[in-house]
């Protein structure tokens, strides 16, 4: 028979009569130190004090263990979680391609993306591809990109400049910090 396991569920929280340590240090809620203890003195003084004896750490010498209530606990772990979400956010690249000889409407479509990207906060790369005989014109593509640049360095800076690589024309955009 084999074991299934849910890849998204947070590793479980050691606490009480499952804590198998013979001496713990113990940590009161308010977080003053009780000092090193034995287990079973240490699940006495939560017992007296409505609360849970929770394992924080079993890396120290000896392990860290905390009296709290332990929904408390896992509420303050669920928050920290979600903070270190919330500062590691990584800036997404997103492509928006050009054409050396293109439409006016087609030209406004892709810089109202451009524009829509830089906003939501994500770094926009242009390219754009030289078909044909049109790498003789390479002058076109970059005042293509010189318009786009133009048009949003309100809300963005050049990050990589326009720069020709074999037949494509590539630039980035990052957008300014707020």
């Amino acid at each position: 028979m084999r074991k299934r396991y849910n890849s998204n569920r947070q590793s479980s929280v050691v606490a009480n009569h499952r804590i198998r340590f013979p001496t713990v240090r113990v940590v009161s809620d308010t977080g003053d130190a009780l000092g090193v203890l034995p287990i079973a003195e240490a699940l006495s003084a939560a017992q007296d004090a409505g609360k849970d004896l929770v394992l924080v750490t079993d890396q120290a010498k000896p392990p860290v263990v905390k009296i709290i209530d332990l929904a408390k606990y896992k509420y303050q772990q669920q928050q920290k979680a979600a903070e270190s979400r919330k500062k590691s956010k990584s800036q997404d690249i997103k492509e928006v391609r050009f054409t050396p000889f293109m439409g006016e409407g087609d030209y406004q479509s892709r810089l109202k993306k451009v524009i829509g990207f830089l906003q939501k906060g994500d770094k926009v790369r242009l390219s754009l591809l030289f078909k044909g005989r049109a790498i003789t014109k390479k002058e076109f593509g970059y005042e293509v990109f010189d318009k786009v640049i133009a048009q949003t360095d309100d809300i963005a800076t050049v990050e990589i400049e326009p720069k020709l690589m074999g037949k494509k024309l590539l630039a980035q955009l990052q957008p300014t910090k707020k």
